[in-house]
């Protein structure tokens, strides 16, 4: 039974965040989030089991089938967030957040904090680690009614702030978190649009692809974006890696790269 031609349907879209070490090979952080998006059929036809079909658009009411993968076999999760920083206040803002961190951390573990160099001006990126999204929700209310927190921190911060910006990710199941061997250098965010159907579709592909610069060292930065390009100018002419990237090219909508150097408070570094 197919489902017919002119429906709305709610298609998941997916993505993943990838996070790479300047001095490590073996350093590789991959997580996977889900976004919900609108998908208009006009030609479309889909399998009854595919997506689940929704009303005409004036009387939307959300309902999908997202995928039962690893990741939401475990409850952890790790939040990543975005500030952007009013460029005058960006020195200001780093330096208040150094010295009040811990505030902050007396409440949930903080994963790692940076500072991003390319890929976007007077932003910093950090990752929060949650055991569940009640835990989460418990730590949200206790910094709302702690004092300190709210006076010493949050009050001279969001006034530095132009933005902010969250996304709950899972680490996916051949991911695993640990520190590099060593600290300092540069840290590579780069985040994946796929599309929809999940990893059951695209998740071998996409292994593959990743993993396909490790062995070459292609995936190791070595102290600048000089090397980074060289390396990965030598990665794009690899048969072995352009073979890996063009199987999973064709499930990819966007991609975006950060190079990001890690506050000296910050765990991973």
């Amino acid at each position: 039974m197919r489902q017919p031609r002119n429906t709305t349907y709610i298609v998941p879209e997916v993505k993943i965040a990838v996070i790479t070490h300047n001095d490590s090979t073996e350093f590789k952080l991959a997580f996977i989030s889900v976004e919900l998006d609108v998908l208009l059929t006009e030609d479309l036809w889909l399998p009854d089991d595919s997506l689940c079909a929704a009303p005409p658009l004036r009387h939307f009411r959300p309902c999908v089938r997202l995928s039962t993968g690893p990741q939401q076999r475990h409850s952890t999760l790790y939040e990543f967030r975005t500030y952007c920083i009013h460029p005058e206040q960006n020195a200001a803002f780093l330096k208040l957040t150094n010295e009040k961190i811990q505030l902050r951390t007396a409440h949930s573990e903080l994963v790692g904090y940076w500072s991003v160099e390319y890929g976007g001006l007077n932003k910093v990126f950090h990752i929060w680690k949650y055991d569940s999204h009640s835990q989460r929700a418990a730590v949200r209310a206790a910094l709302a009614q702690d004092p300190t927190w709210i006076s010493e921190y949050i009050s001279k911060a969001i006034p530095m702030l132009t933005s902010q910006d969250n996304e709950v990710t899972y680490l996916v199941p051949w991911s695993r978190l640990h520190k590099p061997p060593k600290e300092g250098g540069v840290y590579e965010l780069v985040s994946y649009q796929m599309c929809p159907g999940g990893p059951a579709v695209w998740g071998q592909d996409f292994q593959a692809a990743v993993t396909a610069h490790d062995a070459p060292g292609y995936a190791k930065l070595v102290g600048s974006a000089d090397q980074r390009a060289e390396l990965r100018h030598k990665a794009h002419t690899d048969a072995r890696v352009v073979a890996a990237v063009r199987n999973s090219i064709v499930h990819l909508v966007a991609q975006e790269n950060k190079l990001m150097f890690p506050c000296p408070f910050s765990p991973l570094r």
